[in-house]
């Protein structure tokens, strides 16, 4: 404008940040909605509880596994067609979904089809993003995605609950496919695969060493995921962040997404009302995960992941005496803890695999740390059933999980020294 201060324009990078957002949003909101059909599942199709449980244990562990694999074909096939094909499978799998009739098709359907492909955009997918995408705030951008994905899970829930209701499991299976048939134009005109393919640099500047190896095949980045792993398998930070990431995921999806509104009605509490309490988890994540993007931007992340650990112990050693048929203040005092430190655990976790294994592998370590995240989680759906069915309640199973949740504050602080305790971003006081 003549006369005025040039307008600056905002940089794509929190477009393709927005983008990103809503994609993972949508997966997380997805892989979960399997929780709030499981009971209309069994009682239209016959299906017992352990057949379906394959189903949830799997998708858990495909979802999980599928991380580091994709972290390393979003490196050759690229990131706007790996989410593209994701959204697509998702649609899919929903869609063939009403259509079945056994119980190894809800495993193939939701435990491998759409676990493969919401896995490959989950957090590993949005970590990717940030780091070819920007130099200055990487820990707030992870707290932003990471609430995404936290939100998706459990803030959708009670709608889903709500169509399941109203409508029937299958309709909202055709919600869900819908909502991804209109996700893939939007991703397809925004994402890109880093800043140099619109003639730009990351938001913040040149980052001198985000420079990757790009396979030449997808089977060699398959090998080039197994190689990382063999590489970094015995060293003690990989051990420590894979060990406290499996008891995240353990504490979480495992025992709170699985099995809380079971444990819930247990105790004489609606469905709905159960399903609401984990949607005020949701809310509360995204304040806790957002803040813990910016704490991870100035302090030790070592220390944030042993204090989230610890108020997540404390949290769950809490739950059997404070369930019952209403909810109590002190119950919601727990559900905000639950949510602050829901997904708080990534932005440290991903910062410190990054300062710890370098740019170019920290994407496919963190991918493989958040496979353990997930098989924490599916064991944990398997054995909190399991203690369920032994014991008549889930006492022992929720004071299993705290306990973990405290060894995994211990273990935190054993992680060694990241070489920088933060991301490029704004300078410290």
């Amino acid at each position: 404008m003549a006369g005025g201060r040039p307008r600056r324009r905002v940089h794509r990078a929190w477009l393709v940040a927005g983008v990103t957002f809503l994609v993972l949003l949508a997966s997380a909101a997805f892989r979960s909605s399997l929780g709030v059909m499981l009971v209309p599942i069994e009682e239209d199709l016959g299906w017992s509880r352990t057949e379906t449980s394959i189903a949830v244990s799997l998708n858990l562990i495909v979802y999980g596994v599928a991380a580091p694999f994709a972290a390393a074909l979003l490196e050759r096939i690229g990131v706007r067609r790996t989410a593209v094909a994701a959204l697509l499978l998702i649609a899919l799998g929903c869609l063939a979904s009403t259509v079945m009739t056994a119980p190894w098709q809800l495993s193939v359907l939701w435990g491998l089809v759409i676990g493969v492909a919401t896995g490959s955009v989950a957090l590993v997918f949005g970590a990717i993003v940030v780091n070819r995408w920007f130099v200055a705030r990487r820990g707030l951008v992870l707290g932003i995605l990471g609430a995404a994905w936290a939100t998706g899970q459990l803030v959708f829930l009670p709608l889903l609950a709500a169509i399941v209701d109203e409508f029937g499991w299958r309709a909202a299976s055709l919600a869900i496919a819908g909502c991804c048939a209109a996700l893939v134009p939007v991703v397809a005109v925004v994402l890109r695969d880093r800043p140099s393919d619109v003639g730009l640099e990351p938001y913040g500047g040149i980052d001198d060493e985000a420079a990757a190896v790009v396979p030449q095949t997808a089977g060699a980045a398959v090998v080039h995921a197994v190689t990382v792993l063999r590489e970094v398998l015995r060293t003690r930070s990989f051990l420590l962040l894979a060990g406290t990431f499996f008891v995240c995921g353990w504490t979480t999806n495992g025992i709170i997404s699985s099995h809380f509104v079971p444990a819930a009605h247990d105790h004489g509490m609606q469905a709905t009302t159960a399903a609401g309490l984990l949607a005020v988890v949701g809310i509360f994540d995204i304040v806790g995960t957002i803040g813990s993007g910016w704490l991870t931007d100035r302090y030790d992340p070592r220390l944030l992941l042993s204090v989230y650990y610890a108020l997540r112990g404390v949290a769950l050693l809490a739950v059997p005496a404070l369930l019952g048929p209403t909810v109590e203040p002190p119950m919601l005092v727990v559900v905000a803890l639950f949510g602050l430190d829901w997904v708080a655990t990534v932005p440290p976790t991903v910062v410190l695999c990054r300062t710890a294994f370098g740019p170019e592998r920290g994407g496919i370590v963190f991918g493989w740390v958040f496979a353990a995240h997930m098989i924490g989680a599916g064991v944990a759906a398997a054995a909190s059933g399991a203690l369920r069915a032994s014991s008549g309640d889930y006492t022992s199973a929720w004071l299993l999980a705290g306990a973990l949740a405290v060894a995994a504050a211990v273990g935190s602080l054993l992680l060694p020294r990241p070489v920088t305790a933060s991301v490029p971003g704004p300078a410290r006081r």
